[in-house]
């Protein structure tokens, strides 16, 4: 098929393809990879996905999952199994219930690099996969133990499939989709058929190849391919559940966070424009620069398609009740090739190293900002948590976003160096910046006071309950089920240290507490 260039002269050829994966390469590790196990779990999500599959290992039960010992309806079976076999092979710890994603979030980048290459070429191609690998948002999800990594590695794979069946013709790419359709519907849900169905519905439309279309998207062999995927468990599930699973995921989790918000994540129609302008930090002024200039090219076939890729996710999550910041990352990957074939079109180094600058300058300044906001919090479990959080804000944080600050403030006046390889250097240097420094500071400061009541929990005999928490990764490290509820005599709670007054009557005696997290034996009545 004939390749599709990039419409303006660009130093982005210029570059050495070997450079271009050294750059690719170190992107991957530091994304994904990189101090993988050396940040404890974070909750609710994290956390709630590593229980419920310690729970699934324990029970010896894949067929369904559960929390704090109730049903968890809120995703589908197959990550569960992914980090269930992950424990397996190499135990249970943060590495092992990540690793699924990190590789998921390795194929996700990789995929798109093949894909641009086919369709545009190499250089292009190296560089849309940086640019989504040093992406501030996709560093964060990419390794996260959640859903997430999988599920757009699913939808991209069915939508780049959908393209290549457009322009190139050829069944199996309609096949392709469906597996990808498939396995996106048993990795959470009906969003992995919306998407890429709508999409090229609408794409295929105003194109005049609605006959195409109807043809591909009731292919016998692709339904019954998909079928074949998704029935099994989703039979099995609903057998065992019965009507409860039918309405807690597909009516609650899915319907009902479309039409109003669910557990208080609502905002504006315009919730999604300042997530794309942090979420693409380094690349911001380059998503400016390109939704401004995209629109001269619309009529052509991928920036059409990629357009509308995004378009509608934007308007679909933007008009939902329910509005959380990575729901548009289901939309940002057609950013990140739109990003690459318009990335010499910004000619002004000053804007283009501006929001990075901002970025670091804001990180270096952090923990004096919390030392600002402190005397004005007056939750008591916050300020405890907060209670040493310069420990984790030491000599090293600060020198290292000295240098990524100074480095920007270098690339805005620096002449020699390839724009490229400067903007592609502040995005290693974000890369690590958040995997080695940002994560395990927030990390230390919300979620080390749990773990360490965790493993203080391990090994006692009592029952074990938690009490006006909900942390499901207090589980993970105490490697034991726990219900949500108030303690009786003879067990054990973990809870917040200003919740201890409200158990009245009962005596206790105090087994661990840190920084507003106290682990409680609840005595018998004298």
């Amino acid at each position: 098929m004939p390749r599709i260039h990039t419409y303006y002269p660009t130093d982005l050829q210029e570059l050495s393809p070997r450079i271009l994966w050294a750059f690719l390469t170190a992107a991957l590790f530091t994304a994904f990879f990189y101090n993988l196990h050396g940040v404890p779990l974070f909750d609710l999500d994290e956390g709630a996905f590593s229980e419920a599959t310690r729970d699934m290992l324990a029970r010896g039960d894949f067929i369904a999952t559960y929390l704090y010992g109730e049903p968890r309806y809120d995703k589908p079976i197959l990550i569960y199994w992914l980090q269930a076999l992950s424990v397996s092979a190499f135990g249970l710890n943060e590495l092992a219930l990540r690793l699924p994603s990190a590789l998921a979030a390795t194929g996700w980048m990789l995929l798109i690099f093949a894909f641009v290459q086919r369709v545009c070429d190499r250089h292009t191609a190296l560089a849309a996969a940086i640019i989504g690998a040093t992406s501030l948002g996709v560093i964060i999800i990419g390794k996260a133990a959640i859903a997430d990594a999988a599920l757009h590695l699913f939808i991209v794979g069915a939508m780049f499939a959908i393209y290549l069946h457009f322009k190139e013709g050829g069944v199996r790419w309609v096949y392709l989709a469906f597996l990808c359709m498939g396995l996106g519907f048993l990795t959470k849900g009906p969003v992995a058929v919306v998407i890429p169905l709508a999409v090229s519905l609408i794409f295929y439309g105003l194109k005049g190849e609605w006959r195409s279309w109807l043809r591909a998207a009731f292919n016998p062999l692709g339904i019954m391919l998909f079928l074949l995927i998704v029935l099994p468990w989703y039979l099995a599930i609903t057998w065992r559940e019965g009507p409860g699973f039918l309405m807690g995921f597909f009516l609650e989790h899915n319907l009902g966070r479309f039409q109003a918000p669910m557990h208080g994540h609502a905002g504006p129609f315009y919730f999604y424009l300042p997530v794309l302008l942090v979420a693409l930090l380094p690349y911001t002024t380059v998503l400016i620069r390109t939704l401004w200039e995209v629109r001269e090219s619309f009529r052509e076939d991928l920036h059409g398609y990629l357009l509308t890729w995004f378009l509608f996710v934007l308007v679909l999550f933007s008009a939902a009740g329910t509005k959380l910041p990575h729901y548009i990352f289901y939309g940002i990957t057609p950013l990140f090739i739109l990003m690459a074939l318009h990335l010499d079109r910004v000619r002004s180094r000053f804007w283009l190293f501006l929001p990075p600058a901002l970025l670091f300058a804001g990180l270096l300044a952090l923990p004096h900002l919390v030392d600002l906001i402190k005397p004005h919090l007056d939750d008591p479990f916050i300020l405890a948590l907060l209670t040493d959080h310069h420990v984790h804000f030491g000599p090293l944080w600060h020198a290292f976003f000295v240098i990524a600050l100074a480095a920007c403030l270098f690339f805005m006046l620096d002449r020699r160096i390839q724009r490229g390889y400067r903007l592609f250097l502040i995005g290693l240097t974000l890369n690590v910046g958040v995997a080695g420094l940002l994560l395990p500071a927030v990390a230390g400061v919300q979620q080390s006071p749990i773990r360490d009541a965790g493993l203080a929990a391990r090994d006692l005999p009592e029952t074990v309950v938690m009490w006006r928490l909900n942390n499901p990764s207090f589980s993970i490290y105490a490697n034991r089920g726990v219900e949500r509820r108030m303690p009786e005599p003879g067990e054990v709670a973990v809870t917040k240290e200003d919740s201890l007054a409200r158990l009245e009557h009962h005596h206790y005696e105090v087994l661990h507490a840190r920084n507003g997290v106290i682990l409680v034996r609840i005595l018998e009545a004298p």
